[in-house]
């Protein structure tokens, strides 16, 4: 199965935050910030129904497929430390979470096509993964083609979000370079990421 392209601001409401970054998809969440279908009546969830959530919130904002996911988790589980944090510092080290967070675009979609059709490179080679780690020292720019020098140019003056701390964009170079590795203080999303080992660890 693909990756999930109906409403996203369902998708939002439904996990109770703003896991989906583009403009309709949060103004569809604070209009109506409560679950889809559950406007008259709100049942108690489950212990197993809150775990889902929580990993569901991480599957919808880094844009998994649950395969992908669980990928991760089994490398994060054999590295030392917090499994969790280990999985989400992991997932803030993706090449398209990283072209999102210097400020190249507004929302992780836009980065993933991006990277896909090649108009990104790093470390001065052409890159077509996503799902790419980066580490301390890597820079990440845009190709030198004209055309793609001016979409990315007015995509990073269109982006309101401030760059990551642990990254530095030059935006009239459309340059960006990991200073230092993200912690978990770095992870802008809300979750219970406890929840979310002890699920994927059934």
């Amino acid at each position: 199965m693909g990756r999930y392209t109906g409403p996203k601001g369902r998708i939002n409401r439904r996990l109770g935050a703003v896991v989906f970054e583009n403009a309709g998809a949060q103004k569809a969440f604070e209009a109506r910030d409560f679950p889809p279908g559950m406007a008259q009546r709100r049942r108690k969830q489950s212990d197993y129904g809150i775990a889902l959530k929580e990993k569901q919130k991480i599957k919808f904002y880094y844009g998994f497929r649950e395969e992908q996911l669980r990928r991760f988790f089994s490398v994060a589980r054999r590295r030392p430390g917090n499994t969790g944090e280990n999985l989400l510092v992991m997932c803030e080290c993706r090449l398209d979470n990283v072209v999102r967070r210097a400020g190249f675009c507004s929302t992780r979609p836009q980065a993933r096509q991006g990277i896909t059709h090649r108009h990104f490179q790093l470390n001065g080679v052409t890159v077509d993964k996503p799902s790419i780690q980066v580490k301390p020292g890597d820079v990440i720019t845009v190709r030198n083609r004209p055309n793609l020098k001016k979409l990315y140019k007015e995509l990073a003056e269109a982006n309101t979000a401030p760059t990551a701390e642990w990254l530095s964009f030059d935006q009239n170079e459309l340059k960006a370079s990991v200073t230092v590795a993200p912690t978990m203080d770095d992870v802008s999303l809300p979750v219970e990421v406890g929840q979310v080992v002890a699920f994927m660890s059934r």
